[in-house]
């Protein structure tokens, strides 16, 4: 029985690679070295996905004249590289009101984050004038290179609040005046 190696990677860019494999043989008198071996137990791969290393029972033949029954059972074994998990978070921001709009286009890249060398770039469209809460809506395009299959991504939206101001205001109000001589019709201001 010949039992593929088998491993777990996390993608990231990089290539990963899983070697070799285990022989176990039914009769103790039967060795390794009673068979040979003439495929490449190698298994290479870069992206997330499930690889199998593909040996196939001809890859091993049988070169001891002591043994004429001798059947190759192959236990595949497979490259498993999982996607890399990341977050990204519009800021939150606070402010009294001012009159101007509250924004604040930072995005926080959280989880395992992107691999070396890849990325997002962000266009941050949150705002908020008025007393209240509003989310910092925002939308990611992924850098050249950089490819959605190797990614789980999740967006969270940051909070802008903009709170009443809470100086006193005072309103003074002037009443206009004028002067008119009588002249017998009616005067206004």
């Amino acid at each position: 029985t010949i039992t593929e190696h088998s491993g777990t990677e996390k993608y990231d860019g990089t290539k990963k690679t899983i070697t070799g494999y285990d022989v176990e043989i039914s009769n103790p008198l039967y060795k390794e070295s009673d068979f040979t071996f003439s495929g490449t137990a190698e298994v290479q791969a870069t992206d997330a996905g499930s690889y199998p290393m593909g040996l196939k029972a001809g890859d091993f033949a049988n070169i001891s004249n002591n043994f004429t029954n001798v059947e190759f059972v192959i236990v595949d074994g497979t490259l498993e590289i999982s996607k890399r998990s990341v977050t990204l978070t519009s800021a939150d921001a606070e402010k009294v009101y001012d009159g101007e709009a509250l924004t604040n286009v930072n995005v926080a890249v959280g989880g395992d984050g992107f691999a070396t060398g890849e990325g997002a770039s962000y266009d941050v469209t949150g705002t908020q004038t008025e007393v209240g809460s509003s989310a910092n809506a925002f939308t990611y395009t992924l850098n050249d290179g950089t490819k959605a299959a190797n990614y789980e991504i999740s967006k969270v939206e940051g909070t802008l609040t903009v709170t009443e101001l809470t100086d006193k205001v005072t309103v003074t109000i002037t009443e206009h005046s004028g002067t008119e001589k009588y002249d017998g019709t009616k005067k206004t201001i």
